[in-house]
């Protein structure tokens, strides 16, 4: 077995693990850190709208020898606006410069003809209107709080509202984090943006229902035993899922990291970039989210319900008198009188079928 499968036993079966739990005000205080510099980054920055938004033109060239960046000066005046250029498999140059109008189209598109040296017929003007870019926001915030919303009634009917309640706060995190990271680097927000973002709210929302789920099969009949506190069984969750969450990770970082780093940074292609940084800064903060963010968020507002303080009170009453009497906690833990048959280990899988203990279900009698 490899070091990374023997740790992920280990991490399953309880032996070793990181007190995520106990360490969370770290956690908070990191990701209030993160965010509130995403925040002012969108306040002071601000976004920086793609043409679908804010309305332009976009100009095609034939096969040109101008470079890239002689383009972007020559566009920049003959419009007055920033221009975006990029070079096309042909040889051709796309052109992108926002707020133009239809009269101003046809002014560049005579001024890019006789600079880059071809036929004025040869360059393709589109316009776009920014009545386009606005629907597509409105309905992208639609879907998004549509989104928001079945995902606090399908958690809190699943599992219960508490976790409902982390899982949205994470959402929202990660939602902050990634705009934030736009704002910060400067890139553009298109279309292609707004899929990424909705994209990453599934792959987060799918690695904190994993530790939910486990969650849950962990801490059934936790009020009939005295070995584990709510907060500490959670922790055992976050230990055993640990390494699934970061192969699931790792291995959906990759493509997206070859599409940003490789196809946008190295090759040009700067198309790639809208979709990619949304998809990269979503996924590490989906992952971060439901480890650091929503289960011990969980842990916190189960902890303030009465049976669980009362059941923390009883853990730790039963540890002290073992200490008192100078025995091994663990070991006295082990004499508990009642343990619950169908609580699964923390960090079970769901239908994982549980090995009976050794003797169960023998009757009495002399071995054979």
């Amino acid at each position: 077995m490899s070091r990374l499968g023997n740790l992920g036993a280990r991490l399953y079966r309880g032996e070793v693990g990181y007190d995520f739990i106990g360490k969370r005000k770290i956690w908070y205080g990191v990701s209030i850190l993160i965010t509130i510099t995403a925040i002012v980054g969108l306040a002071v920055s601000g976004l920086n709208m793609g043409i679908e938004f804010k309305g332009g033109a976009v100009f095609t060239t034939p096969k040109t020898s101008v470079s890239v960046s002689a383009a972007e000066d020559l566009a920049t005046e003959a419009s007055g606006h920033q221009a975006i250029v990029q070079k096309l498999g042909n040889g051709g140059l796309r052109i992108q410069i926002t707020e133009v109008d239809t009269a101003k189209s046809d002014q560049i598109q005579d001024k890019l003809a006789g600079d880059l040296g071809v036929p004025r017929d040869k360059i393709a003007a589109d316009l776009v209107g920014p009545s386009w870019g606005e629907q597509v926001a409105n309905k992208a915030w639609t879907g998004l709080g549509v989104f928001m919303v079945l995902v606090v009634i399908y958690l809190a009917i699943a599992f219960e509202w508490r976790m409902a309640i982390a899982a949205l706060v994470a959402l929202i995190h990660d939602i902050t984090i990634t705009v934030g990271v736009y704002a910060l680097v400067g890139f553009e927000v298109t279309p292609g943006t707004v899929i990424g973002l909705l994209t990453i709210l599934g792959y987060s929302l799918y690695d904190t229902v994993v530790v939910f789920d486990s969650l849950k099969e962990g801490t059934k009949g936790i009020t009939k035993q005295t070995r584990w506190t709510y907060s500490e069984i959670a922790n055992r969750s976050i230990n055993g899922t640990l390494v699934r969450s970061i192969n699931t990770t790792v291995v959906a970082l990759l493509p997206v990291a070859g599409l940003l780093f490789i196809g946008g940074g190295v090759l040009g292609a700067g198309m790639l970039n809208d979709i990619s940084l949304a998809l990269f800064v979503g996924l590490a903060a989906g992952a971060y989210s439901s480890i650091f963010i929503a289960t011990p968020l969980v842990a916190d507002l189960k902890e303030r319900d009465p049976q669980m303080k009362a059941l923390k009170k009883r853990v730790l009453a039963k540890r002290a008198a073992a200490a008192a009497k100078g025995e091994d906690a663990e070991a006295e833990q082990e004499q508990d009188e009642y343990e619950p048959e169908d609580a699964a280990p923390a960090g079970a899988v769901v239908g994982q079928r549980q090995q009976p203990p050794r003797g169960h279900g023998r009757t009495p009698g002399k071995r054979r």
